[in-house]
Formats: structure tokens, C-alpha cells, sequence
């Protein structure tokens, strides 16, 4: 009798905890904390690896950098992050199916996207300010914008007027950047970051080679004559020590937060 009752306190206990642990299976994670950009300061914040995200992350709080957007969504929503921080773009098409979160209206920071070129290297800036003029009065940067961000069907066609150049230029990018840059899955790069230096390079007659670059490193890479160009994050600190193109480009960094 006493192994039967044994048994039995052996079950209950067993019972009892796996009814805990469902219960914790079903806890609701913590409320809300991030409701303006203003909130997102020193808050744990998670960003993709090696995008510029991160690099505001951790200017901003205790940045955590995720190689999947899905997994920082998920530990957003269980409350292992207070918020997030992504290019508006890539922002909307990851949480378009995802409950439990939502963009904060308001945009963490704006910024346009320019080539950063050695200040040694006054030729080359003016070369790429006039193909982007140039790229700019034929409608190319126009398609190239409403391809990425509007979903129409633009293909680029290179000219076949610009007598080519011998030589080649280096463009330092980050993979980690979509839509502006990033690897399909035969390991090419593509964005419209890919887009816009290649077409450049055509108005130059010249090839395009590329290097992958942390986004912490792209002025970096420039500056210490790794690269001929850099796109994707320049920090307004980098104008100390690099010159800027025009713009092609605007860029939104935006905040994401639970429900």
C-alpha cells in the first residue's frame, strides 16, 4: 500500500509540474515601454547584424544584433527586448504577417544615402556627382527607386554609348542592408545600392568590384584606401574623414515595439 501511495504522490507531483509549465507557456510577456522614439534611450534594443541599425542600437541603449529578423521578432514579443530598429522597408515586409508588434508612427531617423569618396580623391567625386546627374536626367535612379520601393517592373539597361575605360572601381558594402544591399541565394549581391554603383561605374566606362564590409567599417574602408567608394551608412561624423556625393537616395530607420 505504502508503494501505491508512492506512486500516487509521484503522479500528483508530476502533475503539478507540467501544469506550471504550461502555465508558463502561457504567461503574457511584459507591456509595452517604447511608446515615442524619445523612450527608445538606454532601452535593450535589437537590430540585425552588421546593418546600420545596430549601429544606432548601440548608441542608443544596449544593442543585441540578431542574424535573423524572425528570431529579434519573436524575442521582441516575448519581452527579451524592449524594442527594435530597421529600415522601414525591411520593417514592413517582416512584421506584415507577425501579430504582437508595430512599427512606432513616428521615424526613429531620416537620412540620404550618398557614396562616400576619399578627400584625396576630388576627381572621382566629381566623376560620380556627374553620372548621378546624369543617371538622374535619363530616369535610371527614378526606376531604380520605384523597383525597390514601389514594386514595378524596371529593368536597368546599361548605355551603350560610354567608350569603356581600362581599370576598375572598389565599392565597399555591407550584405546586411536590404533593400539596399544584401546576397541572394547564389551569394551575388544585389539592392538598389548594387544597382546605383554599377550604374555609375557604366556612365564611367569602368568595372565595378565589389567588397563586403561590415557597416561600421565602410568609411573605414575608404579612408584608408580599401575602397575607392563606400554606400549604405555614412555617420555625420564620417565627413571628417571623407568627402560625400550627392544624394541618391532617402533612408528611414524606424522603431518597432509589442502591441
Amino acid at each position: 500500500m505504502a508503494r501505491v501511495a508512492g506512486k500516487t504522490a509521484a503522479l500528483v507531483v508530476a502533475g503539478i509540474i507540467l501544469l506550471s509549465a504550461l502555465a508558463g507557456c502561457g504567461e503574457r510577456p511584459p507591456p509595452n515601454i517604447v511608446n515615442s522614439t524619445d523612450d527608445v534611450v538606454g532601452r535593450v534594443i535589437g537590430a540585425l547584424y552588421g546593418s546600420p541599425s545596430i549601429v544606432l542600437a548601440e548608441e542608443m541603449g544596449t544593442g543585441r544584433e540578431y542574424q535573423s529578423g524572425e528570431d529579434m521578432i519573436n524575442d521582441l514579443r516575448v519581452g527579451l527586448l524592449d524594442c527594435a530598429i530597421m529600415e522601414s522597408t525591411s520593417a514592413q515586409e517582416l512584421i506584415e504577417d507577425s501579430s504582437g508588434v508595430r512599427i512606432l508612427d513616428d521615424p526613429l531617423l531620416e537620412y540620404d544615402m550618398r557614396f562616400a569618396v576619399a578627400k584625396e580623391n576630388a576627381a572621382l567625386l566629381r566623376e560620380v556627382n556627374a553620372a548621378l546627374v546624369a543617371l538622374s536626367g535619363n530616369g535610371t535612379l527614378r526606376g531604380l527607386l520605384s523597383k525597390y520601393f514601389a514594386g514595378r517592373n524596371y529593368t536597368y539597361v546599361p548605355p551603350d554609348n560610354i567608350e569603356p575605360h581600362p581599370g576598375y572601381i572598389v565599392l565597399a558594402v555591407s550584405p546586411e542592408n536590404h533593400p539596399y544591399s544584401s546576397m541572394d541565394w547564389e551569394g551575388n549581391f544585389t539592392g538598389l545600392d548594387i544597382e546605383v554603383a554599377q550604374a555609375v561605374c557604366d556612365q564611367l566606362g569602368v568595372e565595378l568590384r565589389i567588397q563586403d564590409y561590415n557597416s561600421r567599417d565602410l568609411v573605414t574602408a575608404v579612408w584608408f584606401g580599401w575602397a575607392d567608394l563606400a554606400l549604405g551608412w555614412v555617420p555625420i561624423e564620417g565627413e571628417d574623414n571623407v568627402a560625400i556625393s550627392e544624394a541618391y537616395a532617402s533612408s528611414t530607420q524606424v522603431v518597432i515595439v509589442r502591441r
